[in-house]
């Protein structure tokens, strides 16, 4: 199995705080006979190719999972024709047009891969982190948010485009590769088992606003199986009550259930 950490300049273990939720799957894959390979993002090792003008999202992950997959295929011990991809968050978003870059690749597995447009979703994340400290600084970063996903919906939205008026500072070109992607029509068109798995207590990404994505294009399918973790959130640790950021900076690790369930899902598809 590859694995491919979500947005942002994640090293290969997806670090978060005192948390390495990649490093725990590994670690879990391979102790029940299970090779995985992860890998730090190029926007890690290599910060500044993030700035290039012309930089997507497809630049960000496809060529280095297909390299990833290849290297795979070639270790002794590893059946080169039951090469996985296992992605989380922007990573499970991004699975499917991996899988339609490489042909050998066996399925997919999805952990939260959102499907509800980004910068909708970074509306109503903010939305949602507001509430948590209500006042003038959170309205005004909602007000904020709604402004710049407004110019990832508009027409006039071109290459030209700075990179201020947008999410996250990021470029025109990322936004125009992400807005013309859509990970449910490009899974539809592969001929590949999925595993799709989701948490409950998700905000980021969840079962309202993303999974049902998923389930709509994929849920009739016998070779795709769509499970809710209603523990779990984001990073897959489990946990009670609502979810918020702060549950990140505790120490943790991803929940052995899903690590078992993967493992085991492998085995058989």
């Amino acid at each position: 199995m590859v694995l491919l950490s979500g947005g942002g300049p994640f090293d290969r273990d997806e670090t978060s705080g005192p948390n390495k939720p990649l490093k725990d799957l590994a670690w879990g894959l391979a102790s029940r006979g299970v090779a995985a390979l992860r890998f730090d993002k190029v926007t890690y090792a290599h910060v500044q190719a993030a700035d290039a003008p012309d930089f997507t999202m497809t630049d960000e992950y496809v060529p280095h999972a297909v390299a990833a997959v290849r290297l795979l295929q070639s270790q002794d011990g590893v059946d080169p024709e039951r090469i996985f991809v296992v992605g989380h968050s922007m990573g499970g978003k991004v699975a499917p047009r991996v899988a339609a870059a490489d042909a050998s690749i066996r399925g997919l597995v999805i952990l939260a891969g959102d499907t509800q447009p980004m910068h909708h979703a970074a509306v109503r994340v903010t939305r949602h982190l507001a509430s948590l400290s209500p006042g003038p600084a959170a309205e005004a970063m909602v007000e904020a948010m709604v402004r710049l996903a407004a110019t990832v919906d508009s027409p006039d939205l071109s290459p030209s485009t700075p990179s201020e008026a947008l999410p996250f500072g990021l470029s025109a070109t990322y936004w125009l590769d992400l807005r013309d992607y859509d990970p449910v029509v490009t899974a539809v068109a592969l001929d590949k088992p999925m595993f799709i798995l989701q948490g409950g207590r998700d905000y980021q990404v969840t079962v309202a606003d993303d999974l049902s994505g998923w389930k709509a294009g994929l849920g009739h399918r016998p070779d795709v199986t769509i499970r809710v973790y209603d523990a779990d959130d984001h990073l897959f640790f489990p946990g009670d009550g609502p979810s918020t950021p702060a549950d990140y900076e505790s120490p943790q690790h991803v929940d052995p259930l899903v690590i078992g369930d993967i493992a085991a899902w492998v085995s058989a598809a």
